[in-house]
């Protein structure tokens, strides 16, 4: 499979899904966005489109100019039917470009916590399967997405409703950070320690770390998310 991704910090990579990338001999190219001369790729040349994570928000198009174009590129790959996996600022990039809204979240959410799987989950067996223990996830986000219109509202967590979702067949949002490894949670604290503010749902340094525990697991779930989406087992 042709993996094609979208990088919009450099402290904020695939993590472990490069890893399952390599283990399954997939072809992998990427479009670095913090770099001055990047270069989006033919969507003929992808089947799989990875947008990760980033510092930045959905509407800050007059800082970061590349989101106008990165936004193009996305609606282009949904009308297209590619198979699509947007993370934290991805999944937001993913539901702004089907219509919805991204706002402010009821609270900033940073570490560990659990998450379970909505009622409408139900639908979607063996996603409801991969969470239905509340699996304890990575995040780190103080904005959050509407749930798009005909999308499935997959999974809700104590500080914020709106976790996950899936549209049609192939496109699937994620607010939370499956794919952090050890290396990538001390990049991440290392550049945002400033948004380690004092909230119900921010932990600290040492909490963080002490949540690598979840690690594991989350790999499990990541795995089994990244198969049912190749696999068309939606």
């Amino acid at each position: 499979m042709k993996i094609h991704y979208l990088q919009h910090a450099p402290f904020e990579g695939l993590g472990y899904i490069e890893t399952w990338i390599k283990e399954n001999h997939h072809s992998l190219s990427h479009t670095y966005f913090f770099e001055h001369e990047f270069q989006l790729p033919k969507t003929d040349d992808l089947d799989l489109l990875i947008i990760m994570g980033g510092p930045m928000g959905v509407y800050d198009e007059d800082k970061y100019t590349w989101l106008k174009e990165e936004k193009i590129f996305i609606k282009k790959c949904i009308r297209e039917q590619k198979k699509i996996l947007g993370v934290c600022l991805g999944a937001q990039l993913l539901a702004n470009c089907l219509g919805s809204k991204i706002s402010i979240a009821p609270h900033k959410e940073i570490g560990w916590y659990p998450v379970a799987p909505t009622i409408e989950c139900r639908k979607v067996n063996w996603f409801y399967e991969l969470f239905k223990n509340n699996s304890v996830v990575f995040h780190w986000h103080g904005d959050q997405f509407e749930i798009p219109k005909e999308s499935i509202h997959l999974i809700t967590s104590e500080a914020n409703s709106n976790q996950a979702f899936l549209y049609g067949k192939n496109v699937i949002g994620l607010q939370f950070h499956l794919e952090v490894t050890k290396y990538v949670t001390e990049l991440m604290l290392k550049n945002g320690e400033s948004d380690l503010t004092h909230g119900e749902f921010v932990q600290n340094k040492k909490e963080i770390k002490s949540g690598l525990v979840n690690v594991k697991e989350c790999d499990r779930i990541l795995e089994e998310i990244l198969e049912n989406l190749f696999d068309v087992k939606l």
